[in-house]
């Protein structure tokens, strides 16, 4: 039996050895090379990949993944919207994510971002490097007088709105499907519009589809509390980056903590030397502001969360392999 993966860092290499040592009966090889139409033949005599790249995944290289014999794909992260369910019904493959690897490093990220903002680090950063140590007039805010309205309670959702109740925020919550806890608890409220005019904080927790592109739009954040903050650690394609920036142009918006940020593969995951340098227009006007935080899709990056991503789709592929049905293979006749 033989895995093949994709997109390998270093520092995954560690959890990958681990794991091949607990597996001596599978070959592993790999390279860092992400999966596209050339480096799939590099999967020569392979039995299944492992990859994950936030680029789209081609019909062309999963063509040569076909031609090559291979049917099992396992993705080492939740997010399955790069791949066409087409194509990967066409060419016959089975499909596995790893859809908890750990809620409470997106959770953590997510909370921190709204600290950040609250006690304008940024702003107190820029003081520092000007060689200004005075604090007025650049006050802030405390998490417990805050509403935070969380747009999705799913793990993750759940995990921040835990370590939201210990800073003694009070917490709205808006999901299509109800969680029995949290109505339990009687967090939910009935619609978007409900919730965007409760909130001082707004943290978005939900997958991305069709539906929900763009919801945070000039409409949403008309609806919303003046001087909301916007934290964004799900998909960048859930918020309108024009609105977003007219919303902080106006004051409407407060600030934006933001993880993933539409068209990010433009700019994410390269070195710039500058911020000037960055080709993306939008993510520079964004990046520039004393009031938005950018960090690079990085809140899942935890040596916990590599770890459980690495042995998560690798167990995985080979249980796959081995004809068995794990309980993670992703409905792509959805």
């Amino acid at each position: 039996m033989k895995i093949f993966a994709y997109g390998i860092r270093e520092d995954e290499e560690p959890s990958l050895k681990k794991w091949e040592q607990a597996n001596p009966d599978v070959e592993v090889g790999f390279t860092n090379n992400m999966l596209t139409a050339d480096s799939a033949r590099m999967a020569e005599g392979a039995d299944g990949v492992v990859t994950l790249q936030t680029a789209d995944y081609t019909r062309e290289a999963l063509e040569v993944l076909h031609n090559l014999g291979i049917k099992y794909i396992s993705i080492r992260n939740v997010g399955v919207d790069n791949f066409n369910f087409q194509d990967l019904n066409d060419f016959g493959f089975t499909l596995t994510n790893v859809p908890v690897y750990s809620p409470n490093a997106i959770a953590e990220h997510a909370v921190l971002l709204m600290g950040r903002l609250l006690r304008r680090t940024p702003e107190f950063a820029q003081k520092i490097e000007d060689g200004d140590f005075t604090w007025a007039p650049t006050i802030g805010k405390e998490y417990r007088e805050q509403t935070v309205g969380v747009i999705g309670t799913g793990h993750i959702g759940r995990v921040t709105m835990q370590i939201l109740k210990g800073f003694g925020c009070k917490i709205v919550a808006y999901d299509v499907y109800h969680n029995p806890e949290i109505e339990k608890q009687g967090l939910y409220v009935d619609t978007l519009e409900e919730l965007y005019k409760q909130a001082d904080i707004i943290t978005l927790h939900v997958p991305l589809f069709d539906s929900n592109k763009h919801m945070i739009n000039d409409k949403a954040i008309e609806q919303m509390k003046d001087g909301v903050y916007i934290i964004n650690c799900a998909r960048g394609e859930l918020i309108d980056t024009d609105a977003l920036i007219k919303g902080l142009d106006s004051g409407k918006v407060a600030g934006a903590g933001l993880d993933v940020i539409d068209n990010e593969n433009s700019v994410f995951g390269k070195k710039w030397s500058s911020i000037d340098n960055i080709p993306n227009e939008k993510i520079r006007n964004l990046a520039k502001r004393l009031n938005v935080i950018v960090t690079p899709h990085s809140a899942f990056y935890t040596e916990t969360a590599i770890h459980n991503m690495i042995t998560t789709s690798f167990d995985s592929n080979k249980s796959l392999i081995e004809g068995l049905r794990p309980d993670n293979i992703v409905d792509t006749n959805k």
